[in-house]
C-alpha cells in the first residue's frame, strides 16, 4: 500500500505543475523505448512518463516523474514507476541526472539509474537513460532507454 501512497503523492505533485510554473521549474511529458537485459530476458520496452523538474539554481535541478512501461514480450504487463532525479544543468540545453525510485505492476522492487537530456528545440528534447532494478529473488534487469519529449 505504501508504493500506491507514494506513487499518488508524485501525481498529486505533477498535476499541480501548472500552478508551480512560476518557480522556473519545468512539467515535462514523454514517449521513450528501448532494451531490457536480465533474469533470462532480453526485449525491446517502450512507455511514457510525465514528471516536473525544479529549478535549484542556475547549476542545479530536482525533479519527480511516475512512468508506465510495457516490454514488449508475450506474458508481460505495464510496469508503473514514481520516483526522482537530481543533477546538474550541462550547459544552455542540458541536464544529466541520477535517478531513483519504485517499480510496481508484475514486479515490485527499487531501481536507481542515470542519464542526460538535451534540449533539441523551444520545448523539444531528447534523452538517454539507464536504469538498474533491483529484483528480490531473482537476476536483477537493465534497461537502456531513449526518450522523445515536450517540456512546458
Amino acid at each position: 500500500m505504501k508504493k500506491f501512497a507514494v506513487a499518488a503523492a508524485l501525481l498529486s505533485a505533477i498535476v499541480a505543475t501548472p500552478a508551480l510554473a512560476a518557480d522556473g521549474g519545468e512539467a515535462r511529458v514523454e514517449v521513450r523505448g528501448g532494451y531490457i537485459t536480465g533474469g533470462g530476458l532480453d526485449d525491446a520496452t517502450a512507455g511514457v512518463a510525465a514528471g516536473y523538474d525544479f529549478d535549484l539554481g542556475s547549476t542545479a535541478f530536482a525533479g519527480a516523474e511516475i512512468a508506465g512501461d510495457k516490454v514488449l514480450a508475450d506474458g508481460y504487463k505495464v510496469q508503473f514507476s514514481a520516483g526522482g532525479r537530481a543533477g546538474a544543468k550541462v550547459g544552455a540545453n542540458g541536464k544529466a541526472y541520477v535517478n531513483a525510485g519504485y517499480t510496481f505492476g508484475q514486479i515490485d522492487d527499487p531501481y536507481v539509474g542515470a542519464g542526460y537530456q538535451h534540449k533539441l528545440g523551444q520545448n523539444l528534447y531528447g534523452k538517454v537513460e539507464y536504469r538498474h532494478q533491483f529484483i528480490e529473488n531473482f537476476s536483477d534487469f537493465d534497461t537502456f532507454a531513449v526518450g522523445l519529449g515536450m517540456a512546458f
